[in-house]
């Protein structure tokens, strides 16, 4: 009787669209292979949103050769043409160490675009684009950011000013870095020696090498890199695939497509918090690679790109034959719940010790019945401009 109840559970349909995955995350380690020479293979990503500089800058590209983990950082803003930032490329890496072979991404509209897809057929490099919704894909660049943004704030809190004059000495200091993968700092894995600075001076210059013997060394440290990073990546697979399990779906199979609670700015409204944890079931078109599926989408799925890493993925039994309801949810590129507002109802100011809020009664376009929360005037009419251009009813001041 236990083993009919379970399965009579597994094959209802809503208990897949709510109940939480208690088991191991799905998919085993896959890792790219490891570049053959310097620049070969690169990784880029965006730091966005930073406090604007004087002139004019908010956000930094950030570039990473994935063999000797040398990175550029290019102060640059949100709003910059596709034009400019293929100067940029051109600039900062075709000039300095030739065309790529391949470079790895996220699915960034400005990567996604036909420009850049272009230029980069243009130039015989290819484009290793992330699956929806799986940062990991790009995790080298996503890990540099993540040294890139406390080195900003150490040097913002202990120089101040802004952090564009600190950019370039954030770049040499990342550089000449000791690296535990390939065990050295990518200044000396990139030029075959260290870095000429007041720290080593004397131990770079004493020897002086001759042609020939540089081009023996620098071949012989690529060798020694490849092997070191080899080390790193085994260990780390070994490390990862204790907490993951294998999962493999076949051509036509159903599957459950994960999705995140978020709505307008609130992210935990009354509603979005109870909105289903998966949607679907999606038919399986395609496996690419070793742990992504291409689903066959509905209409209303059409922004978000159809390849999925199997983590987001989950098997669905139900027998019967089932459309494809998404129960009036609106998602958005990241597959997010995204419910829209539709007018303000009212107003009102919360009076603290100190400060004056002025908040604002949103109704919202939910077709699960009618829906209000209060919101922050500033912020909502930073998102929602048009909202205010009629003028909404005020009520008495809340204490």
């Amino acid at each position: 009787m236990k083993a009919n109840i379970a399965t009579y559970v597994s094959k209802c349909l809503t208990c897949a669209k709510v109940k939480a995955e208690h088991q191991r995350p799905s998919g085993l380690l896959v890792q790219p292979d490891i570049p053959q020479w310097k620049w070969d293979n690169i990784t880029m990503d965006f730091v966005t949103k930073l406090p604007k500089s004087s002139q004019g800058y908010d956000t930094i590209w950030v570039i990473v050769d994935r063999l000797t983990k040398s990175a550029i950082f290019v102060p640059m803003r949100e709003t910059d043409p596709m034009d400019k930032l293929a100067r940029m490329y051109l600039k900062e890496v075709v000039t300095r160490h030739g065309i790529p072979l391949s470079i790895i991404c996220d699915r960034d509209p400005r990567f996604a675009s036909n420009f850049w897809r272009s230029l980069q057929n243009a130039l015989g490099t290819s484009l290793d684009m992330s699956t929806a919704y799986h940062p990991q894909t790009d995790g080298q660049s996503e890990r540099t950011i993540q040294t890139l943004k406390d080195m900003l704030r150490a040097c913002a809190i202990d120089f101040g000013k802004g952090w564009v004059n600190h950019l370039p000495l954030v770049e040499f200091s990342y550089n000449n870095s000791y690296h535990a993968s390939i065990k050295a700092a990518p200044f000396e894995a990139l030029y075959g020696r260290k870095c000429r600075s007041p720290i080593c001076w004397a131990e770079v210059g004493e020897v002086q090498l001759t042609g020939p013997e540089i081009v023996q060394e620098t071949t012989e440290k690529i060798v020694q890199i490849k092997q070191r990073m080899q080390a790193a990546r085994d260990r780390q697979k070994s490390y990862a695939d204790l907490k993951r399990k294998p999962m493999d779906f076949q051509v036509g199979d159903k599957v459950m497509l994960k999705v995140s609670p978020w709505k307008g700015v609130v992210h935990f409204g009354k509603r979005g918090k109870l909105n289903p944890r998966y949607v679907g079931p999606f038919k399986v078109l395609e496996k690419v690679g070793s742990v992504a599926y291409k689903l066959e989408l509905p209409e209303e799925l059409s922004r978000v790109h159809n390849t999925f890493h199997v983590s987001n993925l989950k098997k669905c039994y139900a027998d019967e034959p089932l459309a494809v309801p998404l129960d009036g949810l609106h998602f958005d590129d990241k597959l997010q719940f995204v419910e829209e507002p539709v007018e303000i109802m009212d107003r009102e100011v919360k009076r603290l010790k100190r400060s004056r809020i002025p908040l604002v009664k949103v109704r919202w376009n939910s077709r699960r019945g009618p829906e209000f929360t209060w919101e922050r005037e500033d912020q909502f009419r930073k998102k929602y401009p048009h909202l205010f251009t009629k003028t909404a009813p005020s009520s008495s001041a809340a204490s």
